[in-house]
């Protein structure tokens, strides 16, 4: 239940004011119970407002209950603005209380795979590229590439990159899946529309104290790096290649000059895609159906469509279309992660509700 939620909050928050008072003289550990303290306070406050209210509401019917004419009328004129206060006062707590995704502070790393399609598909990936990158932009945030393989005319049979921005992965979350593009290749003489696809995961950085890999684990393959097309060939071997031997899952990188440099975006890579891992498990525990995502969740589930001769994307997840295509690959996304956002958050909602 709702008040029993805001009992144990309220409880938790009077226990760090005595802690804090008890270890004043040791600074990291009253910094981080200030902390604690400091995301509690909002939802504390409006809970004894909330309280507040509630007992009003009691006293005011308790009035009407007592059958004094002059006094019915003010608890009457009371409740028409009480009631409606504690309904709103409920809203705001439960919207507090939703279970937030823990990894959506953090930075992301996007991988874009070309799927069906060919060279379209390698072009489109490119295209996606850019306007992730632009969104990137609008919000500040900075974008690395990790690793690149060039099909030679401008596209890319895989890119992974990492965005770098306080909330950066609350927001590109909601890419991960298959997206589809509908146009006509500029190589097609008949002028047939032609449809491909790409993959994007979307994964969350990771810390070595987030999730451990034994040394044991890992198959490490050094090898000389190159570029597009098998040019440019390093005379050193300064690629990694990372297996991880219990799952299979293999991570390369070439892109950095030294080899350490690649071993250790290799490693983020490799750590964020065991940890996404871990995070399917235990939502899958808690009888979560989806992903921190609107849709099933499932990687190979289309979630947009971008249609070039009728200038149309349209996300099939909450069946919202733009007739814009051109400023949406510029990165104007939010018209879609705003609605996205809002219904997953209206899902948890639901889901505490039904708890209570």
């Amino acid at each position: 239940m709702l008040l029993d939620s805001l009992d144990a909050l309220e409880a938790r928050y009077q226990e760090l004011v005595r802690l804090i008072q008890e270890n004043l003289e040791d600074y990291q550990k009253v910094a981080e119970l200030s902390k604690e303290k400091s995301d509690l306070e909002e939802v504390v406050k409006l809970s004894r407002e909330y309280r507040q209210t509630i007992n009003n509401i009691e006293v005011s019917q308790e009035i009407i209950n007592a059958s004094d004419d002059e006094l019915t009328e003010l608890a009457k004129e009371d409740l028409e603005k009480l009631i409606p206060h504690a309904e709103k006062l409920e809203d705001e707590l439960k919207t507090l209380l939703v279970p937030k995704d823990p990894r959506d502070k953090k930075n992301v790393i996007i991988e874009i795979r070309a799927g069906t399609g060919g060279d379209e598909a390698g072009l489109f990936a490119a295209d996606l590229f850019r306007m992730y990158s632009r969104y990137a932009d609008n919000h500040n945030w900075t974008l690395e590439v990790i690793s690149q393989n060039e099909t030679g005319i401008g596209g890319f049979k895989e890119i992974i990159f990492m965005i770098k921005g306080r909330g950066a992965y609350s927001r590109f979350k909601y890419e991960s899946g298959v997206h589809r593009v509908q146009r006509i290749p500029t190589t097609e003489s008949s002028g047939r529309i032609h449809t491909s696809t790409i993959t994007v995961a979307v994964l969350a950085e990771v810390e070595d104290v987030d999730i451990q890999i034994p040394d044991s684990d890992l198959k490490i393959d050094v090898y000389k790096s190159a570029g597009a097309g098998g040019q440019n060939v390093q005379k050193n071997s300064t690629a990694i290649r990372l297996t991880h031997i219990p799952t299979g899952i293999v991570v390369a990188c070439q892109d950095e000059r030294s080899q350490l440099q690649n071993k250790l975006r290799a490693m983020s890579i490799m750590r964020a895609k065991l940890y996404e891992i871990e995070e399917q498990k235990r939502q899958a525990e808690e009888g979560a159906k989806r992903r921190a995502q609107v849709g099933t969740g499932e990687r190979s589930e289309k979630i947009r469509t971008y249609n070039y001769p009728q200038s149309r994307v349209t996300d099939h997840r909450i069946n919202i279309s733009s007739h814009n295509l051109q400023v949406v690959l510029e990165g104007d996304l939010d018209q879609f992660i705003d609605e996205l956002s809002l219904r997953e958050e209206a899902d948890r909602l639901n889901a505490i509700e039904m708890e209570d």
